[in-house]
């Protein structure tokens, strides 16, 4: 799929974009293997592929993913010292694009998922990933520090002692272990078992309404930082919408029909 509307999706660098429209799913496929390295340019693009597919109403559900036996190495390193620091300033915004998007979006992780690879799974909704797997950012080796997000997501998930262990060690987290400490939702055995499992989540998300789908992503991500009382209030005024939509109408008279709702988004 390409957008000749938007310039940035002209001649795609290292990745391309699939419809799956009978499965309401667009998939923006890293296709630089063997380690899927992300080049400077390319994550204006990627921020545009996520963009494409939040307005294309064919699709329901974004899906990250990479071929190969690595999701992405990471970063063109040698491409920092190119690059202009007006540029560098834009890294976080790119590849905060999964998180920005209003429909949910699934990373499918497997072998090197290191430095960017790794930030721009941790902006997606959820993450599956294989035995293979391995997380890291390990820019303390290069003199540097996570620059697009990465650590503070991170501790956001795992807490502060783990995030140091991962960052400031540049350790490596296995697919087992991301699970156990939440960073992922499910490990799964190798690269089939990881394209059926997340054809299962993508078959399960698009059951329910894509308005309170899209509402309650927005509400989870905006009260991230909020106080629980802050919380409860902005939950109080997305729930009050709700209850005037056609979608909830639709869900409580298919329950008492005992029937498959046919949510509409409206």
């Amino acid at each position: 799929m390409t957008d000749h509307t938007d310039p940035r999706l002209k001649d795609l660098d290292g990745f391309r974009i699939e419809i799956d429209a009978a499965a309401q799913r667009g998939d923006i496929i890293l296709s630089r293997p063997p380690m899927n390295v992300i080049n400077m340019g390319q994550r204006d693009q990627l921020r545009a592929a996520f963009e494409a597919l939040d307005a294309d109403d064919r699709v329901r559900v974004i899906v990250l993913r990479a071929e190969g036996e690595n999701f992405s190495s990471g970063g063109y390193i040698k491409g920092f010292l190119d690059a202009s620091p007006e540029h560098v300033s834009h890294l976080a915004d790119n590849v905060a694009a999964p998180a920005r998007a209003a429909k949910p979006v699934i990373a499918a992780n497997q072998g090197y998922t290191f430095g960017v690879g790794f930030e721009i799974s941790l902006a997606c909704d959820f993450r599956i990933v294989t035995e293979s797997c391995r997380y890291a950012l390990p820019e303390q080796k290069l003199g540097q520090i996570p620059g697009s997000g990465g650590s503070a997501r991170l501790q956001a998930i795992v807490g502060i002692a783990r995030t140091k262990e991962i960052v400031m060690l540049s350790r490596r987290i296995t697919g087992r272990q991301a699970v156990d400490w939440g960073i992922a939702i499910d490990c799964v055995a190798d690269q089939a078992a990881l394209d059926a499992a997340v054809a299962k989540l993508v078959a399960e998300l698009v059951e329910f309404s894509p308005l309170a789908q899209r509402t309650a992503k927005k509400l989870i991500n905006d009260s991230e930082n909020a106080t629980v009382q802050t919380g409860i209030e902005m939950e109080g005024h997305c729930y009050a919408r709700l209850r005037q939509s056609d979608d909830f109408r639709e869900g409580v008279l298919a329950f008492h029909e005992k029937r498959k709702p046919g949510f509409t988004g409206s």
